[in-house]
C-alpha cells in the first residue's frame, strides 16, 4: 500500500489540488537519493543523507546560514572554553522535548555520542580525532547535570574545528535514549532500529523512507524551536536531470537538485524558475588505489593529472556544478591555496606520456573506473577516457548506483573509481585530516571514511606534517604549513582532484525563499 501511494503524482494524495501544483504547506523536491542505507546518525557517511538527518536532528550548535565560519546555538544556548583549551562546556536551552513529548536532556546527548564510539562505525573518526575513544567516553563526555554537556579534549585544538566537527556534527544529535534502547536488538544498541526512522530533537521527523522512492517529514508539533515555514518535505528519488527538469516545469516539484549544466542553463532562461547556487566545501575527484598496481606508483598518478582537461572541462561539463581545483583544501577553508595556484595543471599528453615512461607503463595499461549516478560523474569520467587512451592508458567505464559505488570503494574493491567528497569544517585540517592523514592503513582497521585509507596511502610524514600544523598556534605560519603540504600532495598524493563543486537548485518562483550555505540546506527556511 505504502509504495502504491507514492507511486502516485502528488496531486493525487492532497484532496482538491490541482495538477501541476505542489500544496501551499510542502516542500516538493527532485533528487537522487538512491545512496541512503541508514539514517543512524553513528553510520550516516553520504552527503545526501546528512543533509535529510540535520533538518530532523538538531545538534549542540548550528552553522550561521549566512557565514558558515560563523556558529550560533542549537540545542545548546551559550557555551564556553577553559583557559588551557582543555574543556569546552555547552550549556542547553531551556523546554526541549522530543517529537512524543517526552522531555529530552544532556545525558541523553552525552549518551548518544558515547554510542557513536561504542559502534565504531566511521561517524566515530569525527570523535576519535579530538581524543574521545570508547573507553575514555565515560570520563571525557559527560553531563553535570540535566542542561550541561561537557567535552575534555586530550589536547588544546582549535575551537572552530572543536565547532564544527564534533559540535555543529550529526555526532551531537540527542537521542532519544529510552526509546532506542527499548527498541535494541542484542547489543546493536538501536542500530537497526534506527535505519528506517529517526528518534531526535529537531524541527522535522522522518513520517516514512521507501528506498529507491520517497522520503517525507512532518514537522514536529512538540519542537520548542522556531517552527518550520512548510509543515512537510516531501523528496522524490528521480535519478534522470532531464526527469527532475520536465518535473520542474510542469510544476510537480518546487526543486530539482541534480540538473546537469545543459538543464540549468535551459532552466535559468525559463519564466517562473531560477537557478539557486552556493559552493560547497566539497570536491570531486579521482581516487586511486595505492595499494596496487599501477597507481602503487606515484609517478602514474602525477600522470593522471596531466590528462585532466581542467580547462576544457570549465565550460562545457564543469559549467555551473563546480570550478576545477587540483588542491584537496577547498577554496574559501583557512590554509587553502588561491584559485590559480591551487590549480596548476593544464592537459598535456607528452608529459604524461614520459611519466609513465619512466614508471614503468610506455604503453599505458588497462584498469576499470567505477562511476556512481552523480549526473557530472560521467562526462566527466568520458573526457579524462578520451585524454588517457591518447597515451595507450584504457579506462574501462563501470557505471553503478551511489550506494554500490560506496560499498565497493569502502572495501578498498577497486583501482580507480570518481568519488565526491565534503568536509565538515572551513579549515584545512577538515580536508587534510581525511585525504592525507590516515591513522592505520592495516585491512582490519576499516577506517572507510578516510579516503586515504580507501585508496591505501600511509605516510608517517605527512602524518606528523598535518599533526604539526594543527597546534600550531601563529595562524600565519599554519596557514603557510598547509599551503606547503598542498603543493606536495599535488606532486605525490594518492588522488586527482579534478573540482570543487558548486551545488547547484533549480528552483521555481513560488518558492520565495531557498536557504543554504556550504555545510547546510535548511528546510525549515524554506517558504512559499
Amino acid at each position: 500500500m505504502r509504495k502504491t501511494l507514492c507511486a502516485l503524482p502528488l496531486a493525487a494524495l492532497i484532496p482538491g489540488l490541482a495538477l501541476a501544483e505542489t500544496p501551499a504547506s510542502a516542500l516538493v523536491m527532485a533528487y537522487n537519493i538512491d545512496a541512503i542505507s541508514t539514517f543512524d546518525p553513528a553510520q550516516v557517511a553520504e552527503v545526501v543523507t546528512d543533509e535529510i538527518l540535520m533538518n530532523t536532528c538538531d545538534a549542540l550548535v548550528d552553522f550561521d546560514p549566512e557565514d558558515e565560519a560563523n556558529f550560533l546555538p542549537s540545542l545548546a544556548e551559550s557555551w564556553d572554553v577553559s583557559e588551557d583549551g582543555l574543556t569546552v562546556t555547552f550549556h542547553l536551552k531551556d523546554g526541549i522535548v522530543y517529537p512524543d513529548g517526552t522531555p529530552g536532556s544532556a545525558g541523553d546527548l552525552v549518551w548518544g555520542m558515547q554510542r557513536v564510539l561504542g559502534l565504531g562505525y566511521g561517524n566515530a573518526a569525527q570523535l576519535t580525532d579530538f581524543g574521545f575513544t570508547k573507553d575514555n567516553a565515560a570520563d571525557r563526555i559527560t553531563a553535570p547535570d540535566d542542561s550541561t554537556v561537557v567535552l575534555t579534549l586530550d589536547r588544546p585544538y582549535p575551537l572552530n574545528l572543536v565547532m564544527g566537527s564534533v559540535a555543529a556534527n550529526r555526532v551531537s544529535v540527542m537521542l532519544n535514549r529510552a526509546e532506542i534502547e527499548a527498541n535494541a536488538k542484542g547489543d546493536d544498541m538501536g542500530n537497526a532500529y534506527l535505519a528506517n526512522r529517526t528518534a531526535c530533537v529537531g524541527p522535522y521527523t522522518l513520517a516514512r523512507w521507501n528506498a529507491g522512492e520517497v522520503v517525507m517529514l512532518e514537522a514536529s508539533e512538540n519542537y520548542n524551536g522556531p517552527a518550520p515555514k512548510l509543515s512537510r518535505v516531501m523528496i522524490r528519488h528521480v535519478a534522470e536531470p532531464g526527469t527532475q527538469r520536465l518535473m520542474l516545469e510542469q510544476g510537480d516539484i518546487d526543486v530539482a537538485r541534480n540538473l546537469n549544466p545543459d538543464d540549468l542553463t535551459a532552466v535559468e532562461g525559463t519564466e517562473g524558475l531560477r537557478v539557486e547556487r552556493a559552493l560547497k566545501p566539497s570536491l570531486f575527484y579521482m581516487a586511486m588505489n595505492n595499494a596496487m598496481p599501477p597507481f602503487d606508483n606515484p609517478k602514474v598518478r602525477l600522470a593522471m593529472r596531466y590528462l585532466i582537461d581542467y580547462q576544457g572541462m570549465e565550460n562545457t561539463v564543469m559549467k555551473g556544478i563546480g570550478v576545477p581545483r587540483a588542491s584537496f583544501v577547498q577554496l574559501g577553508a583557512f590554509g587553502a591555496l588561491d584559485k590559480d595556484e591551487g590549480q596548476p595543471f593544464r592537459l598535456d599528453i607528452d608529459k604524461a606520456k614520459a611519466l609513465l615512461t619512466e614508471a614503468g607503463y610506455p604503453d599505458g595499461f588497462t584498469v576499470p573506473l567505477i562511476l556512481g549516478s552523480h549526473p557530472y560523474a560521467d562526462p566527466i569520467a568520458q573526457t579524462i577516457q578520451e585524454a588517457a587512451s591518447k597515451v595507450g592508458i584504457t579506462f574501462k567505464i563501470e557505471r553503478m548506483a551511489n550506494s554500490q559505488l560506496f560499498a565497493k570503494t569502502r572495501a578498498r574493491d577497486f583501482q580507480a573509481a570518481m568519488l565526491g567528497f565534503k568536509t565538515s569544517v572551513p579549515d584545512a585540517h577538515g580536508m587534510a585530516s581525511r585525504h592525507v592523514a590516515n591513522p592505520d592503513n592495516t585491512a582490519e582497521a576499516g577506517l572507510g571514511q578516510y579516503p586515504s585509507w580507501r585508496s591505501g596511502y600511509y605516510d608517517a610524514d605527512m602524518n606528523a606534517r598535518i599533526d604539526a600544523a594543527l597546534f600550531e598556534r601563529d595562524p600565519a605560519k599554519r596557514a603557510e604549513m598547509y599551503h606547503q603540504l598542498q603543493r606536495d600532495v599535488m606532486q605525490e598524493g594518492p588522488q586527482a582532484y579534478i573540482m570543487q563543486t558548486s551545488e547547484a537548485a533549480a528552483v521555481t518562483d513560488a518558492l520565495t525563499t531557498w536557504s543554504w550555505n556550504g555545510f547546510r540546506t535548511y528546510y525549515d527556511a524554506a517558504a512559499k
